[in-house]
């Protein structure tokens, strides 16, 4: 991608209402542009960015043996009525609006009420389950006060995971194996997150969050610094310096992003809507039911928070919008900015060639302190630098984004020493 070209462009100065890193890196770096408070456009940097976190996301549940749908986001009154959650939490939380005929409509801002009907009409005896089913789609919530960019957005983005078993033992199977799949999500993001225990409600003793320590984070949580054993503190029975009751080790206090959760539903929303199944002897019991949510969106906001640094976002490989950043440098001599040229493009058609994604800044308006700069800012794993300097040694400028030293790369060597950077 030529950046001359890309829509979407760097910018000097942060929003002034840009509360987080994660609102303010976005929207400089040029991978969104707001719209309102809490709803943003992503723009083709960030869309790339999404894109590559959702294909994690879905390549972790299909490994989980989950089989993907996709529901409706536009809901009528009813099956909300049928769980009582019409009126509660209702309008603290849902869009409500009238539609043609005067209809109640909303916009889903969860599917436990979509999904289990649906389950429902396909679901009849015991050798129908297990199984699980998921979605990723755009969830819209009346958030009070939305704020810190992608974390806490009135439209954002959603995986929701379903599972319906036959009994407690089955549920606890498959819940355990969820845990470990979002585990692969986030560490193959660049995030390492604990599993905190949280209130489970009436459901059971605890739900799980998945929670990324950082200091921009916005909940408090008791975590053991040996075993990592975590509970929110809205529930925690520890406090800073006790003894983790797992391994011994010092329990501490931290504050951390929530990044995804898991709970079992039990028979919360099988109840209400009859969701049952007949055994083998004939008898009809109520389905078992878990749900699992990750927001990609929410991701990608915290990637951000946790990698940058004072110039800019410092992307993972696994969901950096391109690979190497190739800036080419215009000289005063016009025939070198001819040669540059010449020698940037061949050097792009062959890593797009060996399938290196290139994010090319060709700008010939452009001093090289800006280039760097927004190179620095976009944050791409792997800048790459042609100039006169670089012609004269017939190499090319190498720097990672994570490193403060440039060296030189023979140019004959660079599209394999790019291709062994990206399997590290």
């Amino acid at each position: 991608m030529r950046y001359s070209k890309l829509l979407g462009k760097t910018s000097k100065t942060a929003p002034h209402d840009a509360e987080s890193v994660n609102a303010r890196l976005l929207v400089q770096g040029g991978f969104v542009d707001q719209l309102m408070a809490g709803v943003y456009t992503y723009l083709p940097l960030g869309l790339r960015v999404i894109d590559r976190v959702k294909e994690i996301v879905r390549e972790e549940m299909n490994r989980l043996g989950a089989q993907e749908i996709l529901m409706p986001a536009l809901q009528p009154r009813e099956p909300w009525e049928t769980t009582g959650r019409w009126t509660d939490p209702g309008p603290e939380v849902m869009f409500q609006f009238k539609g043609r005929g005067d209809k109640d409509l909303t916009l889903g801002w969860t599917h436990e009420e979509i999904v289990t009907p649906t389950v429902k009409r396909f679901v009849r005896s015991y050798k129908d389950l297990p199984f699980s089913v998921y979605q990723i789609q755009d969830k819209f919530r009346n958030e009070p006060r939305a704020k810190s960019g992608l974390l806490r957005g009135r439209e954002f983005s959603m995986k929701d995971l379903y599972s319906f078993h036959l009994d407690e033992a089955d549920l606890d199977r498959f819940y355990e194996l969820a845990k470990e799949a979002y585990r692969r999500v986030y560490d193959r993001c660049g995030l390492h997150a604990l599993i905190a225990e949280a209130s489970g409600g009436a459901f059971t003793k605890y739900s799980h969050e998945f929670q990324v320590l950082t200091e921009s984070g916005e909940d408090i949580i008791y975590y053991c610094e040996k075993c990592e054993y975590a509970q929110n503190r809205e529930i925690s029975e520890y406090k800073e310096g006790d003894r983790c009751p797992k391994c011994g080790g010092i329990m501490r206090e931290g504050k951390a992003i929530e990044v995804g959760n898991i709970f079992k539903l039990m028979t919360r929303f099988s109840d209400p809507f009859e969701l049952n199944y007949t055994d083998a002897d004939g008898v009809s019991k109520p389905v078992l039911m878990g749900c699992y949510g990750l927001g990609p969106s929410r991701v990608m906001g915290t990637v951000i928070e946790v990698h940058h640094d004072d110039k800019g976002i410092i992307w993972p490989k696994a969901i950096a919008p391109y690979l190497v950043h190739l800036v080419s440098l215009t000289a005063k001599d016009e025939a070198v900015t001819v040669r540059v040229r010449a020698v940037a493009d061949k050097l792009v058609d062959e890593l797009e060639a060996a399938g290196v994604s290139v994010l090319y800044d060709d700008r010939e308006d452009a001093r090289a302190g800006e280039k760097f700069a927004d190179a620095d800012l976009i944050g791409c794993p792997l800048r790459l630098v042609v100039s006169e300097k670089t012609l004269a040694a017939d190499s090319v400028e190498w720097k990672e984004r994570v490193s403060a030293e440039a060296k030189m790369v023979p140019m004959v060597q660079a599209v394999g020493e790019v291709g062994e950077f990206a399997k590290k």
